[in-house]
């Protein structure tokens, strides 16, 4: 957790996305809902924190808690309930940011049904409200959902990059290792 990105800036082999979404922040451009997919371990879920302190100006540490920012666990919250109350919740304005950011996680493992409830809420969004969906399997969110959205693919890191960024890391952390 010490080496975690706090910022889109500190985000490492993904530029392809922090730098679209740090220029829409610069522009005051932000969408109200985007889904980012890839491989597990690229940094999606990390990156839709950042963002959303970031549409909100709060500072980022790990381990804080806002509670305009919501993280929900979609494998878990499977069902259309987990959603309906979502949307309940939804219309409530922000009590300290300019935004009430809902991050969803493996937002595949939706019920049809529960895909269906946060389709409505998509489609006519509360304008204080942004949606950040993550999945790891693009295929199985709906077109419905995913044709809402901004899509924003992660790839896995460069080897050079990542090795770069682990020397640093050692570098910094006083461990002696070759390259190899």
């Amino acid at each position: 957790r010490k080496y975690r990105p706090t910022s889109l800036s500190d985000v490492v082999g993904q530029e392809q996305v922090t730098t679209v979404l740090d220029n829409s922040l610069k522009q005051g451009k932000v969408g109200h809902a985007y889904l980012f997919i890839g491989p597990r371990g690229t940094g999606k879920t990390s990156v839709a924190r950042i963002f959303a302190h970031a549409v909100n100006d709060f500072p980022y540490n790990v381990e804080d808690h806002y509670l305009d920012i919501i993280e929900i666990d979609a494998a878990s919250n499977t069902g259309v309930d987990n959603i309906r109350e979502l949307r309940e919740k939804a219309v409530i304005a922000p009590t300290k940011g300019k935004y009430k950011v809902y991050i969803i996680d493996e937002v595949h493992m939706l019920t049809k049904s529960a895909s269906n409830a946060l389709l409505k809420t998509l489609e006519e969004p509360p304008e204080h409200v942004i949606f950040i969906m993550a999945t790891t399997d693009a295929y199985k969110v709906p077109i419905t959902i995913s044709s809402r959205t901004q899509v924003h693919t992660f790839k896995l890191a460069n080897p050079e990059v990542m090795q770069k960024h682990l020397r640093q890391i050692s570098d910094q952390e006083g461990i002696k290792i070759t390259d190899d």
